[in-house]
């Protein structure tokens, strides 16, 4: 038969109706196309072949390997089937020759693959100990091949790998049952792989009808006919058939012309190489939906990843945006308390400065240095800087709780997260398994690395931190990366306190010292509320600083967790962009061959 553009009337009415000179035409024209349909799906399939390869897919590398070797062989049939279906008596009567091409025994003979071909002259290759090649002289093994494979019930695991290796170059699987019973579970299991995993064109065989009554026949025939439509094969053509019958002359008896009338109206008279092409496309468009699902899936696994990764960020930012506000609500309290002693202990000096309360602490210092205007005011100053050590302190230790609490909580939701990571990408996934093996570790590196973070005191109190509060380092000591925050968060808070108050009490013994009664009351009062300026000042600054810089350094630790995750999703990101890039490349050029070929089908 001819393809759907040579055979429209325009074509065929240019000869006049003559059929020969057309007859020679369209094959020239056949040849012509041959070709350059060949080069084209050889380049495809290499290009293919070569992202495969770099994905790391072994097998399917291999199998687009296998495909583009045969591009040049003649159309393929794979027979399959169960030890003693029948399968090497089928191919001997199929053949229409008087040699036993493939060996028939009542014992299990075909232990390796056989792949039967065109030659000049009868010879057998051993290519490897698992496949032979059988070259013959024959006619018909010019425009096809014949694979004879081992049993699908076979007791030897890698003939059932071998096998599978065929199947994807198959341009036809010819699926051989026992006519006595088509129901066994392996040949349906093999068919299932065949169907769904490379959707091959098949044809069905129940051989050996010689041995069945024509109504059980009947019987078995509809029953695989409704089992291969189960497994969503439609219309399945079925043939009964008895290779014995054709071999001993009985040929109509046998049955077996149907099934060289379906090759010869399918495959045979010129259409068997663009048939071959035809397949070859589809099994390239099969390996390529199998890239596609992949790319897919490590898209969206990138992508998760990504809101994954985004979501660690916003939720750091979240908490320390949370602790500083506890910070903010911790100084504005530490600056009323401080307000109040201060203010206070204003009141009382202005009362000290009066003019009678000075001359009555000169003439009363005459007998006692205690009760000298200068003593008093030191003492008051001492005063203040108890007061203040003590009321802050109390405050500070009321509200430090809550901010170690606030940065406890950003480790701990962090954890969580890491923990609860969304994954698309399996090792099981059929295309990334690698990609997903090196996600995983990635991530359980991530979360080994992380809990070890949390149970290091070291992450939680710097260098600087240390130093200037040597006095927790035993507490450090004993205990946990989260536990020491609080410990963390009072001695530095309660050091800056110490600080301020100590440096308030200096200043404002310096500024009380020679004080006497001719001494401006207005000077001293305005120094002092210069000096409680700056500290108050100091105070909101020492405490909000360090705490809030303490918290942002705990923040960005946690945050360098992540380095090794930020180097996979660049890493990744590069990858998927270059190989969805190459492989919609690929698939363009294989739909517009797909699209071709089923035109010049007249599909």
């Amino acid at each position: 038969m001819l393809p759907g553009h040579l055979r429209s009337p325009g074509f065929l009415g240019y000869f006049g109706g003559s059929t020969f000179p057309f007859f020679w035409f369209a094959m020239s024209v056949l040849s012509q196309d041959l070709q350059q349909y060949r080069a084209r799906i050889d380049e495809v399939v290499k290009d293919l072949h070569n992202l495969t390869a770099e994905i790391g897919h072994r097998e399917l590398a291999q199998t687009l390997s296998e495909l583009r070797n045969r591009i040049h062989e003649p159309f393929m049939f794979v027979i399959v089937g169960e030890v003693k279906a029948g399968k090497s008596s089928f191919i001997n009567a199929l053949l229409e020759t008087d040699k036993e091409i493939c060996k028939v025994s009542p014992a299990p003979m075909t232990d390796t693959i056989q792949q039967i071909v065109f030659g000049e002259k009868e010879e057998i290759i051993v290519v490897n100990p698992h496949l032979k090649k059988l070259l013959y002289p024959l006619e018909i093994l010019k425009e096809i091949a014949i694979v004879d494979t081992p049993g699908t019930n076979t007791i030897v695991a890698h003939h059932q790998e071998i096998t599978e290796g065929f199947i994807p170059a198959a341009d036809l699987i010819v699926f051989v049952f026992e006519a006595k019973n088509p129901y066994r579970q392996s040949a349906w299991d093999f068919l299932d792989f065949i169907h769904s995993e490379w959707r091959r064109k098949i044809i069905f065989v129940l051989q050996q009808k010689d041995l069945m009554p024509p109504a059980d026949l009947a019987v078995n025939e509809r029953g695989l006919s409704e089992f291969a439509q189960k497994k969503g094969i439609v219309s399945p053509q079925i043939f009964a058939v008895s290779a014995k019958d054709d071999l001993e002359g009985r040929k109509e008896q046998s049955n077996l012309e149907t099934v060289r009338a379906y090759i010869r109206a399918n495959i045979t008279g010129g259409q068997a190489g663009f048939l071959k092409l035809q397949n070859n496309a589809a099994t390239s468009h099969n390996i390529a939906e199998r890239i596609e699902r992949g790319l897919t899936t490590r898209r969206e696994q990138y992508q998760a990843d990504t809101v994954f990764r985004a979501d660690i960020k916003q939720t750091l930012d979240s908490q320390e945006l949370k602790s500083g506000k506890q910070v903010d609500m911790m100084v504005e309290n530490l600056l009323a308390g401080y307000d109040k002693i201060t203010l206070a202990t204003e009141r009382e000096l202005d009362r000290e400065l009066s003019f009678f309360s000075l001359v009555k602490r000169t003439i009363t210092s005459m007998f006692s240095s205690e009760s000298s205007p200068r003593h008093r005011l030191e003492a008051l100053a001492k005063n203040l800087q108890q007061q203040l050590s003590t009321d802050l302190s109390r405050r500070l230790n009321e509200g430090v709780n809550e901010v170690a609490d606030s940065i406890q909580q950003m480790a701990k939701v962090i954890d969580l997260k890491i923990k609860n990571s969304q994954t698309a990408l399996r090792n099981d996934q059929d295309i990334f398994a690698d990609i997903a093996d090196r996600r995983s570790n990635v991530l359980r590196e991530l979360q080994a690395a992380f809990a070890n973070f949390m149970a290091n005191t070291e992450n939680f109190a710097g260098a600087d931190v240390i130093s200037a509060n040597q006095s927790i380092a035993p507490n450090i000591a004993t205990g946990g990366g989260m536990a020491i925050v609080g410990i963390i968060l009072a001695a530095v808070t309660n050091g800056a306190v110490f600080d301020i108050t100590g440096g308030i009490l200096s200043s404002l013994g310096l500024l009380f010292a020679g004080v006497t009664a001719s001494v401006s009351r207005g000077k001293i009062l305005n120094g002092y509320r210069a000096e409680t300026a700056k500290g108050r000042e100091r105070l909101h600054t020492e405490v909000d600083e360090k705490l809030k810089s303490y918290i942002k350094k705990i923040k960005q630790k946690i945050d360098s967790n992540f380095a090794g995750f930020d180097a996979l999703l660049d890493t990744e990101q590069q990858q998927i962009q270059q190989l969805e890039g190459r492989f919609a490349q690929i698939d363009g050029r294989l739909a517009t061959l797909r699209q071709e070929l089923a035109q010049w089908a007249g599909e």
